[in-house]
């Protein structure tokens, strides 16, 4: 009998020591700094493991992140996955109570801050947490020690790691949309399945040039170790801004993407567009929330046949289905609401609240299994339980799968709103309201109501430079939908709540109406 480790994973982090050693003279990175090649990157890597050793972290210890994109942040999260150091990354428009609250929920030892931006934030935590044991800046600071000047001390070694698949590699907070934030575990090997699926179901061009403007310290992250294993550059920019990011493609010659769907809009939307050359983009990975099915034509009538969608959730190592650039056909157009099929390697299920799988066409819950399920909440057993009954994740989308495997999101199961008994999903009405041409984005909620307990609300953006009646907007859900989805009522706004991830904030968006429920009540 072979000994079972023979037929062990490797580690994320070997994926990231082959990825350096097979590329070391292509340029790896680029930021608005610098631009560095695979061999640059692997010297910055082992100098800063050797800077963490030499201040006493080690394998199982806890670090957290607070920077933007930038290329020397990127080297912070690889020397924690190769030395075994448990990474947490802080959202950089997170407020101090939701810092402090990561360090104290997962047990952070050492704070990692970049000084351009969060000089002032990085001082805050540091007199704050009392858990902290050090802190590091990517640069000078009076509140931490020079982690460049420090590292610089240190001669470049070959790279190597002792971690092995079932170490936990980085702990990474929910949104918070439930409650407060649940701390996500993810283990050396449930990554090494993330991006090799990634690299096999996503359409990477050869030698590609990633462009990064969402956080890497979140979903955009995960693209960064696919595009190394195929000796791509990743192009990192600071944030998001539609202007910029049109420059940053034209300029870099970027040919890959990711953005959320309200990053997309604004891009269709700026004035810019017209005059300038994407021609170079050849893939648009969107996710983290539905894009409407009708400035999804727009996008394709603007920029070509370069949309791909992913869903997924931080639990699930972000992606369990993928809809490819050929599946956005406009000859058919109903599968525009659909978030594709299941992803090489993982098993999806439609569950009734009994870990039944209903029949094709009917509603139940998004359950997976696979090699990029979590480990489980930190320190969260019973949540943990919920979310696994039945043997399955429990994703907490309600959906519904066709004859031919695409699975069509009905909606949140949280969002679901009951009106009079019946059960009405949001994200249908959504879409119909921004069918209109006038309609920009919308957002539908439930609102208190006497009669109905709850009242469908439709909260709207209209273009710039148009106008729209409520009544016409009721009526169209009314033509398309019928009575029960149609609004009670529509709310005109200029922008809606998002999260710090750019996903629509329901619960934002619900805050104010359920607030002036309870002040009647009280």
């Amino acid at each position: 009998m072979a000994d079972a480790d023979l037929n062990q994973s490797c580690t994320y982090a070997d994926l990231i020591i082959q990825a350096i050693r097979r590329w070391p003279e292509r340029t790896a990175m680029i930021d608005r700094r610098e631009q560095v090649s695979y061999r640059e990157l692997g010297e910055r890597i082992s100098r800063t493991m050797q800077c963490f050793a030499e201040h006493g972290l080690a394998k199982g210890d806890g670090i957290a992140q607070l920077s933007l994109n930038r290329v020397d942040a990127f080297v912070t999260v690889a020397a924690c996955y190769l030395s075994g150091i448990r990474y947490t990354p802080m959202h950089p428009l997170g407020s101090l109570d939701d810092h402090l609250y990561t360090i104290q929920d997962v047990q952070i030892s050492h704070l990692v801050v970049d000084p351009d931006g969060f000089a002032e934030r990085g001082a805050e935590i540091v007199a704050a947490a009392a858990e902290l044991q050090g802190a590091f800046a990517l640069g000078p600071a009076d509140f931490a020690v020079d982690l460049l000047a420090a590292r610089a001390r240190h001669p470049a070694q070959p790279l190597a790691t002792a971690v092995g698949p079932d170490d936990i590699l980085f702990i990474a907070h929910t949104g918070g949309t439930t409650g407060r934030p649940k701390g996500v575990v993810h283990l050396q090997r449930t990554m090494v399945a993330n991006a090799l699926i990634c690299t096999a179901d996503w359409e990477w061009m050869p030698d590609p040039r990633l462009l990064v403007v969402a956080p890497i310290s979140h979903a955009a992250g995960f693209m960064l170790v696919p595009c190394m294993l195929l000796g791509g550059t990743v192009i990192l920019e600071p944030g998001f801004d539609a202007g910029a990011f049109i420059a940053a493609v034209e300029k870099h010659r970027a040919t890959m993407t990711f953005l959320v769907p309200t990053m997309v809009y604004m891009v269709l939307d700026h004035p810019d567009l017209p005059g300038r050359d994407l021609s170079s983009l050849r893939t648009l990975m969107f996710g983290a929330a539905p894009m409407s099915p009708s400035r999804l034509k727009e996008g394709l009538a603007l920029l070509g046949p370069i949309f791909s969608q992913g869903y997924g959730s931080y639990e699930a190592t972000t992606t369990v289905t993928v809809m490819r650039k050929g599946q956005h056909d406009v000859d058919q157009a109903h599968r525009f609401s659909s978030c594709g099929q299941v992803l090489t390697g993982i098993r999806l299920k439609i569950l009734d609240e009994d870990g039944n799988e209903v029949p094709t066409g009917q509603v139940g819950e998004i359950c997976v299994r696979g090699p990029t399920v979590m480990a489980g909440y930190w320190n969260r057993p019973e949540e943990t339980a919920a979310v696994f009954k039945h043997g399955w994740y429990h994703m907490g989308d309600m959906a519904r799968i066709d004859e031919d495997g695409y699975i069509y999101i009905v909606d949140r199961s949280k969002d679901m709103i009951i009106s009079g008994g019946f059960n009405v999903y949001p994200r249908e009405i959504e879409d119909v309201l921004t069918s209109h041409p006038a309609v920009s984005a919308a957002g539908v909620i439930g609102v208190p109501d006497e009669k109905w307990g709850e009242a469908v609300k439709a909260v709207v953006v209209r273009r710039p430079g148009v106008e729209i009646e409520e009544a016409d907007l009721i009526d169209l859900v009314k033509d398309k939908k019928g009575a029960v989805y149609a609004p009670k009522s529509v709310d005109f706004v200029d922008e809606l709540p998002v999260t710090a991830l750019g996903k629509p904030d329901k619960k934002a968006l619900r805050a104010a109406y359920w607030r002036d429920r309870e002040r009647q009540v009280n």
